[in-house]
């Protein structure tokens, strides 16, 4: 998956710094989604399975891993680094760079993503020598979007640090360990490119409760 990482995006319908015509093609994505809770369901639902490996996509496209299920994501737009993907079957994620910032169409979504100065994933390279701290915040809401269900401004610190892979000397692995007062502790892995610093698949926490969410690029975006 070969981004490079641009300031957050906050892709809802709430955010007024979206781009009109993205923040529309959220919208939509999220309205048409069913706001089913049970988890095996769910995530049949959503397009994602255990069965054989989805037929290659025509086009950009991510494959995607919620525990033992999979799924892939086609591209729906983009602007610069922002990307909205979603599933066959209607899961949808948007991403700024290499970082998730949006999902709709599980029990729980991860509504938005902000954070405080430059993403050390810029250049993974960079923190190899020296880890870095970032300070982030998310909100979260229940599928059916209602107001009882949502929590904002639920901040982050997190610490990231890269080392080598020994089994791929090519490879570089950084882990963002992240810790918050309002939710449980977890960390993201990215493994990018060591020459180039480009982020290559991750691992990523979309929410409480919710598996980890796994990307890598299919097929590459234009």
């Amino acid at each position: 998956m070969r981004f490079r990482t641009l300031p957050c995006l906050l892709l809802l319908a709430a955010c007024n710094i979206n781009p009109p015509s993205l923040r529309a093609t959220w919208r939509e994505a999220q309205e048409s989604l069913p706001g089913i809770a049970e988890a095996e369901t769910l995530l049949t639902g959503a397009g994602f399975d255990r069965r054989a490996e989805p037929p290659e996509p025509d086009g950009a496209a991510l494959r995607l891993w919620l525990g033992s299920r999979r799924a892939h994501a086609m591209l729906v737009q983009a602007t610069g680094e922002r990307r909205l993907w979603r599933t066959p079957g209607g899961f949808a994620v948007a991403t700024d760079g290499a970082r998730v910032v949006a999902t709709a169409g599980l029990s729980q979504a991860l509504t938005a993503s902000h954070q405080e100065g430059a993403d050390p994933l810029a250049d993974p390279r960079a923190l190899v020598e020296r880890g870095r701290s970032l300070r982030r915040q998310v909100d979260i809401g229940a599928a059916d979007r209602q107001p009882g269900g949502m929590r904002f401004g639920l901040r982050l610190d997190c610490r990231l640090r890269a080392r080598p892979v020994p089994e791929d000397a090519g490879t570089l692995l950084v882990e963002e360990r992240c810790t918050s007062p309002q939710l449980a502790e977890f960390t993201n892995r990215f493994w990018a490119d060591a020459e180039t610093g480009a982020v290559l698949r991750s691992e990523q926490w979309i929410g409480p409760n919710l598996p980890a969410l796994r990307l890598e690029e299919l097929s590459p975006a234009s």
